[in-house]
């Protein structure tokens, strides 16, 4: 292989996998008119380094606020009628990008494929890319795990976030922690600010800019079960998986819109294909 020739491959421009701009846009001028009249329904307060379900009707919002001090949240969506059916991190990366936002949506596992939540607000926007490459809400990381942590470590930790899940997942489900474990599944990293390093290409994280009163809010395509962590790793500027972070606890807000708020809207259908598969 010459120099020249390894030139020009790196040179060669990139190609977007996925082009989204075919993808039906949600109309976020309803969802903010249906917004504005909602009556708050309920909330769950997670506890730092512990989860808490909650489950949201379609065509309601959620909101995921930091309350006390910052902190990051690892998030876990499912089909509330089929917990088979569950936020897929992969592909809402590959359609959105590394990180989302506002209009951005988060998909579900295959065959169903569909809008589970559409991103209606996020307080932090503002933030961006920052020069190291970091943004905030990743869909990279896949959750601190006492796996991973083991292996790291030989340690054992029982406050990893997909512990944390699978305790609250179990009690929900009224069923053993090992077969609620099986629907633990990649998250959306709520409020942490994560990338790749440009010269090793390792995931990294730093600390949130998240303060209390920042939020995200999303609006329920179908009705769904969520699933949130507050992090063992706090802001997630030093470590994960520790009981010397300081960590605070996380909101979680339902909010109902007002009768015919959505007129036009309609929940999320899952994938047309056949499923013929050739």
């Amino acid at each position: 292989m010459t120099q020249d020739f390894a030139d020009r491959q790196r040179a060669l421009p990139p190609v977007i996998c996925y082009p989204p701009e075919t993808l039906p846009a949600p109309d976020l001028a309803l969802y903010a008119q249906a917004r504005a009249g909602a009556t708050k329904l309920s909330e769950v307060i997670v506890p730092p380094r512990e989860a808490r379900v909650f489950e949201v009707p379609a065509g309601h919002f959620f909101r995921i606020t930091s309350v006390e001090g910052p902190q990051v949240g690892d998030l876990n969506l499912h089909s509330l009628h089929d917990l088979s059916e569950r936020f897929f991190s992969g592909k809402t990366r590959a359609l959105h990008g590394t990180h989302v936002s506002t209009g951005d949506r988060l998909w579900s596992t295959l065959p169903h494929l569909r809008p589970l939540a559409t991103v209606t607000e996020d307080s932090l926007d503002w933030y961006g890319i920052d020069p190291h490459g970091g943004s905030v809400h990743d869909v990279i990381g896949t959750r601190c795990d006492p796996y991973t942590h083991h292996a790291l470590t030989g340690g054992q930790y029982h406050h990893c976030c997909h512990s944390n899940l699978t305790r609250a997942l179990a009690d929900y489900m009224q069923v053993p922690r090992k077969e609620a474990e099986l629907l633990v599944h990649d998250v959306l990293n709520v409020f942490m600010c994560t990338g790749f390093t440009r010269d090793t290409g390792q995931y990294f994280m730093k600390a949130s800019p998240v303060r209390p009163g920042d939020y995200i809010e999303f609006l329920a395509e179908t009705d769904l079960l969520g699933n949130l962590s507050a992090c063992p790793g706090g802001d997630c500027s030093a470590s994960h998986s520790s009981d010397v972070a300081a960590c605070f606890p996380l909101k979680v807000e339902i909010y109902q819109p007002q009768q015919e708020s959505l007129r036009g809207w309609q929940e999320a259908s899952k994938s047309g294909y056949d499923r013929s598969h050739g």
